[in-house]
């Protein structure tokens, strides 16, 4: 399978045949990873195996994403120009905006930032300094008044 190809060139370590097989039989069925496992030939619990090939199957999971963008940009043109109701467009828009975030196509945000303020800058003249004299101290070092 194309998509398969690409991962097992991308992968820098050396798998097992069964390892290899894991993989195959994982697009094959979609998916799921017990399934995939027991046609790869592995026996008992699968989690395992998943754990062992976690960064390939992360980077299968980007390539199915990647091989599927452009059937998203399709979904979300075919919903624009649609003259007739579509079921369940809701739904189909949000997966086709959710897969093409993913694969790193997504909206821009633009903030629009505006001075409209009229009053401007409001400038204070300085303080009077205060003169306090000798007279106006009290002298608390004996405490008593």
């Amino acid at each position: 399978m194309a998509i398969l190809s690409k991962v097992e060139k991308q992968t820098k370590r050396e798998l097992t045949t069964k390892q290899q097989s894991f993989l195959n039989h994982l697009v094959e069925t979609q998916g799921d990873a017990k399934k995939a496992a027991e046609l790869a030939g592995y026996s008992g619990p699968h989690y395992q195996v998943v754990k062992a090939l976690k960064s390939e199957i992360l980077e299968l999971t980007q390539e199915v994403l990647a091989h599927s963008a452009p059937k998203a940009a399709f979904k979300l043109v075919e919903i624009l120009d649609s003259k007739r109701p579509i079921v369940q467009a809701g739904n189909k828009l949000a997966a086709a905006q959710t897969l093409l975030d993913r694969v790193g196509v997504s909206k821009v945000d633009k903030i629009d930032v505006r001075h409209d303020i009229a009053g401007g800058i409001f400038l204070m003249p300085d303080k009077a300094p205060i003169d306090i004299g000798q007279e106006a101290y009290e002298d608390i070092s004996n405490g008593s008044e």
